[in-house]
């Protein structure tokens, strides 16, 4: 069991550090021997774990989305209305964003483009994660019309992934131009679509 307990440990360094490289430069600019590197890891115990670096990609994306899955969910149990959730989801995005923005942060950001043409299965991975994020906003649109806190929306689910989608491009847009006004705008834009006062 304990050898279990280390292996898993070994096999989540690769990850951690490979997560870190690859949300700054890239999937296809950090070579395995970097991330072998920077993890601390022999090249023979990488491929114990991952059989190539598409499935090391995969799994990373597939760690990052259940990482992030669960935050979220944690969000949505918490005491408060709807748009006190919504708010916090969104505002986490400025207080992540730092000097470099949070599309240094996330991966969906980062790796969307890049992963869609290079690898079905990370392309899949991604895109499933978005799926259920925007499935758990339009959970929340609902459960804000009926609680009084959002104006309630026709199509939540619709609603949903255009809110998702102009908070990417508010990311995007932030990180090219090393500046927050891009996700404070749509922090505006959001509240003011939503907002039931």
């Amino acid at each position: 069991m304990t050898e279990q307990k280390k292996s898993d440990q070994t096999r989540q360094k690769i990850l951690t550090s490979g997560h870190a490289l690859i949300s700054k430069y890239g999937f296809g600019a950090v070579g395995l021997a970097r991330i072998l590197k920077e993890s601390g890891v022999p090249k023979g115990s990488f491929y114990y774990y991952f059989p190539s670096k598409e499935a090391f990609g995969h799994a990373l994306l597939t760690d990052y989305v259940t990482s992030y899955l669960a935050r979220i969910d944690a969000l949505c149990a918490t005491q408060g209305s709807a748009h006190d959730k919504l708010t916090a989801f969104w505002s986490a995005w400025l207080t992540q964003a730092g000097s470099e923005g949070i599309a240094s942060q996330c991966l969906v950001v980062k790796l969307g483009a890049e992963v869609a043409d290079l690898s079905e299965d990370m392309r899949q991975v991604l895109d499933k994660g978005v799926a259920a994020l925007v499935d758990r906003i339009a959970a929340l649109l609902v459960q804000g019309g009926q609680d009084g806190s959002l104006v309630p929306v026709d199509d939540p689910h619709t609603t949903a992934q255009m809110l998702y989608a102009k908070w990417l491009g508010a990311a995007i847009l932030a990180k090219l131009s090393r500046s927050e006004l891009p996700l404070r705008q749509a922090l505006s834009e959001t509240n003011e679509a939503l907002s039931n006062s």
